[in-house]
């Protein structure tokens, strides 16, 4: 009998789309020239790159020459936090202040807390409320007189929890209004690599100077994403070569990831028509851990979630053992994000919510994808509650053993 194979796991990576690997083929090899050559060979390409480059402006409503091709969305954050300090440092010669949250994705929150640390920036982290959702009014009160970038995620890969991102764009601009333009303007930067398969990502209507965005995360390659800079903003490159990407990136353009990025985000909005059952079926996996795992608890808000994140807490339970267990019977999770799998530490943004380090091990990341279906569903949550039970019940021996040598020793 084969096992089945089930992948949850979404918000780390999706597979390509057939679509979109059939319009990347032909830039591996047959239209291999380099975009930026000025021979006809290398003018191809570059038509290529410039044809995606108008898709993933169409998509977020900006300009041509607003979107930067780079790495993926952690280059992206890279590029809008330390281009930002960079460009006012040279020009003002003194420490600017940076807010962003106590549960961004480690290539923002690594990011600004090196640069704290080298004495480059002042820095103020803002915690969620309980349900994984920031309170504007906080971030409000935190602005200085110095401060130059506000850095919130869209949607928290972890936990779902979407931010008001247009409410914070809102009172930025306000603020920007109530203290003048030119130097003393607060930019406004969101991490969206989260949110671009679900969620309305116009620039204007966010009121965003600078957003992220990653290919991969909506069943593109690997290896590309993009950077929206408003147009007139004042921003340095973090890279020394050539002058590539308005010179703001150096290096050889990846053409067929490129292709493969506009192709993507094309795809996107047929996927958005499939976004209401998405949400049935993440509150159908909800309900139905809730109801027949007993001990067990939903992270972050339910209603201001991601249509396909779910994740749970099992009191008793260690969230490395559970993956290893759902593996073995094909169910592929997460305990969070995929950047920090590797490490045994619990996690900043369960922390970040009030949780205790020993409740963080028992969570579990369910995300769901374009093609999960309801039986696939019903059979992951039997093969949890079996896994859990089977857990708890080895962690009770462990804790009985424990307290009879206790007593015994007494």
């Amino acid at each position: 009998m084969t096992k089945k194979t089930i992948y949850l796991d979404h918000a780390a990576t999706t597979a390509v789309d057939k679509k979109v690997l059939r319009e990347m083929m032909p830039y591996f090899s047959d239209k291999y020239g380099n975009a930026s050559s000025i021979h006809s060979f290398g003018q191809e390409a570059a038509q290529a790159v410039e044809k995606a480059r108008m898709q993933v402006a169409n998509f977020f409503g900006a300009n041509l020459n607003e979107i930067i091709f780079t790495s993926g969305a952690t280059e992206s954050n890279n590029l809008a936090i330390k281009g930002v300090d960079k460009a006012y440092f040279k020009k003002e010669k003194k420490k600017p202040h940076i807010i962003t949250t106590t549960f961004e994705h480690h290539c923002v929150l690594e990011t600004v807390k090196k640069m704290e640390k080298e004495n480059l920036i002042e820095a103020t982290f803002i915690n969620p409320k309980k349900d994984g959702v920031i309170d504007v009014r906080d971030i409000k009160n935190a602005i200085k007189p110095n401060t130059i970038l506000v850095s919130v995620m869209y949607v928290n890969n972890e936990i779902g929890t979407v931010q008001p991102i247009s409410e914070i764009g809102r009172m930025i601009k306000s603020k920007n209004s109530e203290q003048g333009t030119g130097d003393k303007k607060i930019i406004f930067h969101t991490d969206a690599t989260q949110a671009v398969n679900y969620f309305d990502c116009n620039v204007e209507k966010l009121g965003v100077d600078l957003l992220s965005m990653s290919a991969h995360k909506i069943y593109g390659p690997k290896g590309v994403g993009a950077l929206y800079v408003k147009f007139g903003l004042d921003i340095a490159k973090i890279q020394d070569g050539g002058a590539q990407e308005f010179g703001l990136r150096a290096g050889t353009i990846n053409t067929p990831g490129i292709v493969g990025l506009g192709s993507a985000i094309k795809e996107v909005k047929s996927q958005k028509s499939k976004v209401k059952s998405m949400v049935v079926l993440r509150d159908y996996l909800i309900n139905k851990i809730l109801k027949e795992i007993p001990d067990s608890r939903l992270n972050g808000s339910r209603i201001k979630r991601s249509p396909n994140n779910v994740n749970v807490n099992f009191s008793r339970v260690e969230g490395e053992s559970l993956l290893m267990m759902l593996s073995a019977e094909g169910v592929f999770a997460s305990t969070g994000s995929a950047c920090s799998s590797g490490s045994l530490s619990p996690s900043h943004v369960l922390l970040s919510l009030g949780l205790k380090p020993e409740e963080t091990h028992g969570s579990l990341r369910l995300t769901l994808g374009k093609n999960t279906t309801k039986k696939e569903i019903d059979y992951v949550v039997k093969v949890i509650k079996k896994t859990v039970e089977k857990l708890r019940k080895v962690s009770g021996n462990v804790l009985k053993d424990y307290y009879k040598n206790m007593k015994h020793k007494a």
